[in-house]
C-alpha cells in the first residue's frame, strides 16, 4: 500500500521537482560545522537526477563527512542521462532503472585537476571504499531497507514528494533525526506541521521565505523559462530545519503603538489583528493575529504561539483557553469579512 500511495503522489500530483544546485549550496552552507563527522542520508535521491547527491559528493571533503547515503526509487523519470551505473541499464532505455544504493565514504580527484566533478562519479562508485548496490525493495522513504538506513543517518537532506510531506516529516520526528528539508511554504499551515513549529521542534531554513524558488522539472512536464539549460517552475517552496537557525534567536525590533483604531479586533475571536508582522505593536501583550510570514521571523523567546485561524484551533484540543472553548468557529473576520490564514501569538514579558 506504501509503494502505491507514493507512487500515486509522484505521478497524479506531479512532485518531481529537482532542486537546483545553486539553491542547495546557499542554504548548506550554514550547515558546514553541524555536517562535519556526521552520516548524511539522502532518501529521495539518486545521481542521475539530484543536485542534493552532487553537492555532499563534491562536497564531501570541505564538510568532513564521514559517510553519505543515497536512496533512489523506483521508476526515476530522467534515469541514465547523467550517468549509466549498472551495466545492464543501457542509457536509451528511461524506464526499467531499479532502485539502489550508493554509499559513499571516500571521496577522491581521480582525473587531478584540482576538483571533484561528476565526471569523477564513475570513478568514484568503483573505489572499492564506496559501494552501490540495488535495493530488494522499491526504494519508498518508508520501505524497511530505508529506514534502516535512516536509523544509521546522523542528519537527512532532501527534497522529498511536498504530497506526502506530513508523513515524511513525521518519520523524521518519530526516529529523532535532523534534517534540512524542503517542503510547500503551503505546508506551514498544515495543522501536523503547525504542530511542531509550535513545539519548537521544527522551524524554516536560513532562505527568506518569500524569496522565489524556482526547481528543474521533468521533460513532459510544464515549465516557465529555461535556466542553464534546465526547464524550471516556480515552486512556493522553503526549508525546513530542526537545527538552530540564527534569524530565529533574533528579537524582532517593535516601533508601533497600539491603538484600537489601527489595529481591530475579530469579530468572533479574543485577539486583534496585525496585518504584517513589522506592524506587531510594542507596548502590547495580549493576543495578535498575525500573517502566516511570520513563522519565517519567529524567535520562542520573544513570542507564544497560542493558536492558528481559519484552519484549526489547537487549544481546542487541549481544553485549556476558556474563550477557545466557548468560539464556535475559527474563521477570523473583522466586521463580517473575514481574512487570511493568522497566526495567534502573543509577547512573552521581558
Amino acid at each position: 500500500m506504501a509503494t502505491k500511495l507514493f507512487d500515486k503522489a509522484k505521478k497524479n500530483k506531479a512532485d518531481e521537482f529537482y532542486t537546483q544546485m545553486s539553491d542547495i549550496a546557499e542554504e548548506m552552507k550554514h550547515y558546514k560545522e553541524q555536517f562535519k563527522d556526521k552520516v548524511i542520508f539522502c532518501n529521495c535521491d539518486d545521481p542521475y537526477e539530484s543536485n542534493f547527491f552532487k553537492y555532499f559528493a563534491m562536497s564531501f571533503n570541505f564538510l568532513g563527512l564521514k559517510k553519505l547515503i543515497a536512496t533512489c526509487y523506483a521508476g526515476s523519470p530522467i534515469a541514465n542521462t547523467q550517468l549509466s551505473l549498472f551495466d545492464d541499464e543501457p542509457a536509451e532505455d528511461k524506464t526499467t532503472k531499479n532502485p539502489h544504493k550508493i554509499i559513499i565514504t571516500e571521496v577522491d580527484d581521480y582525473n587531478c585537476d584540482g576538483v571533484f566533478d561528476m565526471t569523477d562519479v564513475e570513478w568514484l562508485l568503483r573505489n572499492k571504499k564506496n559501494t552501490l548496490t540495488r535495493l530488494n525493495g522499491d526504494g519508498d522513504f518508508r520501505s524497511p531497507e530505508c529506514i534502516e538506513l535512516l536509523k544509521e543517518a546522523d542528519i537527512v537532506v532532501t527534497n522529498p514528494p511536498f504530497s506526502l510531506f506530513r508523513e515524511y516529516v513525521a518519520q523524521l520526528i518519530e526516529y529523532d533525526k535532523k534534517f534540512v528539508i524542503i517542503g510547500n511554504k503551503n505546508a506551514l499551515s498544515y495543522k501536523e506541521i503547525f504542530v511542531y513549529i509550535r513545539e519548537n521542534k521544527l522551524r524554516t531554513g536560513y532562505r527568506d521565505i518569500n524569496s522565489d524558488m524556482w526547481f528543474i522539472v521533468p521533460e513532459n512536464y510544464e515549465y516557465e523559462k529555461i535556466v542553464d539549460g534546465n526547464k524550471v517552475k516556480h515552486i512556493m517552496g522553503c526549508w525546513f530545519t530542526n537545527f538552530d537557525v540564527e534569524k530565529h534567536n533574533e528579537f524582532l525590533t517593535l516601533y508601533k503603538k497600539y491603538s484600537s483604531d489601527k489595529y481591530p479586533r475579530y469579530d468572533n475571536y479574543n485577539a486583534i489583528e496585525v496585518s504584517k508582522t513589522s506592524e506587531i505593536p510594542d507596548d502590547y501583550y495580549g493576543d495578535m493575529g498575525v500573517p502566516i510570514t511570520f513563522l519565517d521571523k519567529y524567535n520562542p523567546e520573544q513570542f507564544e504561539i497560542i493558536d492558528a485561524l481559519n484552519r484549526y484551533a489547537l487549544l481546542d484540543v487541549q481544553g485549556t483557553n476558556e474563550i477557545v472553548r466557548q468560539k464556535k468557529s475559527h474563521t477570523c473576520n473583522i466586521n463580517g469579512k473575514s481574512t487570511y490564514f493568522r497566526i495567534v501569538i502573543k509577547r512573552k514579558e521581558s
